[in-house]
């Protein structure tokens, strides 16, 4: 798998209270993400303690301020997934873009003190015989 740093919405971002992604990705126009699925890596990076779980979104907007976010996908994570090495299961960037995609993370529960996230665009995911 191929990380850039022009894809990544977080580099070991770390997620102690609910948040955005520390970038934002110009998609350069509406509807970018329609035809070839555009693989999204979203892995744990450092395990989370005390929340109960985790929302994580993809949200889209005309402007690069987010002043009307649209939500494209979303999956909640409970705590005892929330641990290093874990990947999302939000694997393609959405249909129905508007130029600009960011996540946004909402936390349920205590906040925690602990746990961070990589998230990209990527060339592709790796598999493996572990996982099928």
């Amino acid at each position: 798998m191929i990380l850039d740093e022009q894809g990544l919405f977080s580099d070991n971002q770390a997620i102690v209270a609910d948040s955005v992604s520390e970038n934002i990705l110009d998609m350069g126009g509406f509807g970018v993400s329609f035809g070839t699925l555009i693989p999204l890596f979203i892995q744990i990076t450092e395990d989370f303690n005390n929340l109960d779980s985790l929302t994580i979104g993809v949200q889209t907007s005309t402007d690069e301020e987010f002043s009307s976010p649209v939500l494209l996908a979303e999956q909640t994570i409970p705590n005892d997934k929330l641990k290093k090495g874990e990947v999302a299961a939000i694997n393609f960037l959405p249909k129905g873009n508007l130029g600009f995609v960011r996540l946004n993370y909402k936390i349920t529960g205590t906040l925690p003190t602990t746990g961070k996230i990589l998230a990209s665009i990527t060339d592709g995911i790796e598999g493996s015989f572990h996982n099928i």
